[in-house]
């Protein structure tokens, strides 16, 4: 991770095919376009590696969540549970469509555990935006099982998890929708773009026209199309569509360098008294973007945040003080600092923001770090990585 450490002469040459059309947008123009349909031809290799039926390429992973969540139907009022440890475009994807976020309690897994959720369901709870963080899953078939239970909507966020699966399925096309990220840092990486996936029909139908402006897509006349529902504008260039093609190219290559890379570094401080690695449920379909373990308290854990950089052990992340990974540094988020009124503003269920009560998540994150896996490491750069990474948890911890 990631994908732009592979950059090469395949994502030139899908560019160069657009610009010798000269049709940048992914929509009309067919004649002018002399067959080429890279949007598409991303979607139908989105859909088949995901094994849905559908898949809907957009602007960004936000907007894919923000989609999603609209056309699920999740609006005013309602409730979506989700975890406090995630990337803060959950959260805005739920405030600007109208809903209320509740936070739920994450477990070792570091996802939303199953008693999180039941502690957090109301009467107003729509939907469950469960978020497969740093690479790994929650337990996904419990947790699914719990939302058909109690009449929830499951939404899957796996924008850190592309390629990823459970029990052989992958990770995204467990619930009603599932969003991808494609961003500059991701897994596989457009520059900026999203995906929506599914299995449903109609929700399909309503992602792909919500995202233009509620275009229905029928016909090959732009102009002539009629307009089911209101929409935004999210779409993806082609341009975009055609560096995705070439990095999808590329998944299998990536996911194992990453997971071989992840086995050296995890063997070399397994072992160690005080270390313990983060409950992955399915290890085999771990996509192994972060090695994360936990430190038996905070203190040890924010030494080695500190000083294992200073090793020379670059990409160590201490999400517990990270500014957009963890509630506690969200001060924007908390004091609702928005340009306009949001609709939470005037809901009689709005959480009290600015004290988040979530021990049990900060019982885990607090203890917890993650390292990045890059794929460009050479077995010269992994040796005396992992021995400096080892060294100085020994160090720290007395082992």
């Amino acid at each position: 991770m990631p994908g732009f450490e592979l950059f090469g002469e395949e994502e030139r040459r899908e560019v160069m095919e657009v610009l010798e059309t000269g049709v940048l947008m992914r929509y009309g123009f067919d004649g002018a376009r002399k067959g080429r349909w890279k949007a598409r031809e991303l979607e139908a290799m989105l859909s088949e590696r995901l094994g849905t039926s559908h898949a809907h390429v957009c602007s960004s992973g936000t907007t894919a969540v923000f989609s999603a969540l609209c056309c699920c139907g999740v609006g005013a009022d309602d409730e979506v549970i989700v975890p406090a440890f995630t990337f803060v475009a959950d959260l805005e994807a739920i405030l600007f469509a109208g809903a209320v976020p509740v936070f739920g309690e994450i477990d070792d897994t570091l996802t939303l555990s199953v008693e999180g959720i039941e502690a957090a369901i109301t009467p107003r709870t729509k939907a469950v935006l469960l978020v497969h963080m740093c690479g790994s899953m929650a337990r996904v078939d419990a947790i699914r099982d719990l939302c058909d239970r109690r009449g929830l909507i499951l939404i899957e966020d796996a924008a850190q998890a592309m390629g990823a699966t459970y029990k052989g399925q992958a990770l995204g096309s467990f619930g009603k929708a599932g969003c991808f990220s494609f961003d500059y840092v991701k897994t596989i990486t457009c520059a900026e773009a999203g995906a929506v996936v599914t299995s449903d029909s109609a929700l399909f139908d309503k992602v792909q026209a919500f995202t233009d402006h509620g275009h229905d897509h029928v016909g090959s006349d732009r102009g002539a199309e009629t307009h089911p529902i209101l929409g935004m504008n999210f779409r993806i260039s082609e341009l975009h569509a055609a560096v995705g093609i070439a990095q999808m190219r590329k998944l299998d290559r990536i996911l194992a360098v990453q997971r071989e890379n992840k086995r050296i570094l995890k063997e070399a401080i397994a072992d160690l008294p005080g270390v313990t690695m983060r409950n992955v449920p399915d290890p085999q379909g771990d996509s192994a973007t972060f090695l994360s373990f936990f430190l038996p308290d905070e203190a040890t854990a924010r030494a080695a945040g500190r000083e294992l950089p200073k090793a020379g052990v670059d990409g160590t992340f201490y999400w517990y003080d990270n500014n957009w990974h963890y509630i506690r540094k969200w001060d924007h988020i908390k004091q609702m600092a928005t340009p306009q009124r949001l609709h939470i503003s005037l809901a009689q269920n709005a959480p009290l923001f600015t004290r988040p009560d979530l021990p049990v998540s900060d019982g885990w994150m607090s203890r917890m770090l993650s390292l990045q896996i890059k794929i460009g490491w050479s077995p010269s750069d992994l040796e005396p990585r992992a021995s400096r990474l080892r060294e100085t948890l020994q160090r720290l911890l007395g082992a």
